[in-house]
């Protein structure tokens, strides 16, 4: 898109009272990308499916545990002359699993599967939210151009009620001309109303997005990289489309969650050992006449092999369980090729079915404004009737305004084609240029994770990242002169 196509946008709208600099929509993207609550817990989801490669690798890890207990013994047994009365006990247990039947390997497989959709996971979060600040920021600039234009009509119908209401006087018109004048005035400042009401709203949703006011919303830059062919767009957006991606690794997760539940009927192998400390602390009596050993220490080490035999069917429904849940991985796999190609065609076929209602309403709003001015004319000479100057001048204004329109919708359906080819992110965006440090690594989070064997490791406590817009004072429909 044209950079000066939007000429007649940026003129027609000015936007709230101006302050030291005006907001370009690379500004609006780097402050969503920084602040936009639906990103961040995007990210923060992300590091949760993160931790679910240690948690599964740690059933493969040795286990070492420690036990103690102290025991009074309230009621002795009559019958013995050595009994304690209180004893302390201490024990140590290492186990080493040596076989599990795959379960660990596949259960780390499928997290470390989970993690790589996840990823995709938050690209498309990231895409759907560059998307909405792009359709939001458009939304902007064509209210305010409405509200631009329908004052303007405000004001030209209030000049031609003047007019109309001098030449009655004199006679030159009837009373109608009058009553037609001031019911197309009435219908204008009722329009220019609605007009100023959709703009409060489109400030309120750049608000919600985005965290802060709209201030004087420049004219967009021309997207990069837009398709020849819908089929040229189709071919590149099943290859990068983070939802196609991320379907794609649920479904081989899915596979791997088969084989962990099937290993549930195969044999386990673990290494083990244990010491266990005994004192009776003094309180053990004496054994003919000689003092007892009053502490015990043992040790085992051995090999354990565990086969299950008989677990009334619960392992075999699981393994249904998940090859049910694999099959619906793949449909839901096809069922996101189907909605991205969808998706892709109709956001092509409105992207040029808007830039060719834009060269048409270009040539509409060419021909309305020259009728209006054949109409003026033509009517201090006789030959048209107010009514006529009145319709000349609606007709302009609606051409006016679909021109408007059709730029902003050929705008949102280009980057929502862009979106679908998974090339409306922020490495895509350059934004990085526009923000404090690089840009978001999901891959570093995970390197720190992956390896940390430390049970008593955590992160600090969440604290919200994005900001709130409480503050921000309630937007109206004005624009400045």
């Amino acid at each position: 898109m044209a950079r000066g196509g939007w000429l007649l946008i940026t003129c027609a709208c000015l936007a709230l009272p101006r302050q030291a600099s005006a907001d370009t929509l690379k500004e609006a993207l780097a402050q969503a990308y920084e602040t936009n609550p639906t990103l961040e817990a995007a990210r923060a989801q992300l590091r949760a499916t993160d931790e679910n490669v240690p948690i599964q690798r740690a059933d493969g890890l040795p286990s070492l545990n420690a036990s103690g207990q102290y025991t009074e013994y309230v009621v002795q047994a009559t019958s013995s002359f050595i009994n304690p009365e209180r004893a302390a006990q201490a024990g140590l247990e290492l186990s080493v699993p040596l076989y599990s039947g795959g379960r660990v390997r596949n259960g780390i497989n499928a997290a470390e599967t989970r993690v790589l959709a996840g990823r995709a996971n938050l690209r498309a979060t990231e895409s759907s939210v560059f998307s909405q600040v792009v359709a939001a920021y458009m939304d902007v600039i064509l209210q305010e151009a409405i509200v631009g234009l329908s004052s303007n009509n405000v004001d030209v119908l209030q000049v031609n009620l003047q007019a109309t209401s001098d030449r009655f006087e004199i006679g030159d018109l009837t009373r109608t001309d009058v009553a037609q004048s001031q019911a197309r005035l009435a219908q204008a400042e009722s329009s220019l109303r609605s007009a100023k009401a959709n703009l409060t709203e489109a400030r309120e949703r750049y608000i919600r997005l985005v965290g802060e006011m709209p201030t004087d919303l420049q004219a967009p830059p021309p997207l990069p990289g837009l398709p020849e062919t819908p089929d040229d767009a189709v071919i590149v957006a099943l290859e990068n489309n983070p939802d196609m991606i991320a379907a794609r690794r649920e479904a081989k997760a899915a596979g791997y969650d088969i084989e962990v539940a099937g290993a549930g009927r195969l044999p386990t192998v673990s290494l083990f050992a244990n010491g266990n400390y005994n004192n009776y602390l003094g309180t053990l009596g004496s054994i003919s006449g000689s003092p007892a050993d009053q502490a015990q220490t043992s040790s085992q080490a051995g090999v354990r092999v565990q086969m299950p035999l008989f677990q009334g069917g619960a392992v075999s429904a699981r393994q249904r369980q998940a090859q049910a849940n694999a099959s619906a991985a793949l449909e839901r796999a096809i069922g996101t090729e189907r909605e991205i190609i969808a998706t892709v065609r109709a956001a092509y076929s409105s992207w040029q079915a808007a830039n060719e209602i834009i060269r048409s309403s270009q040539a509409a709003v060419d021909a309305a404004d020259l009728s209006l001015e054949g109409v003026r004319a033509e009517n201090t000479v006789g030959n048209r009737t107010i009514l006529d100057i009145l319709n000349a001048q609606q007709e302009l204004l609606s051409a006016q305004v679909d021109l408007v329109t059709a730029r902003r919708n050929a705008y949102v359906a280009g980057f929502t084609l862009l979106a679908a080819m998974g090339r409306a992110e922020a490495r895509d965006l350059g934004l990085e240029d526009e923000i404090v440090g690089p840009l978001y690594d999901p891959t570093e989070y995970y390197d720190r994770v992956r390896g940390n064997l430390w049970d008593w490791s955590r992160n600090p406590d969440p604290v919200a990242e994005s900001t709130r817009t409480v503050d921000i004072p309630a937007p109206d429909g004005e624009i400045s002169e």
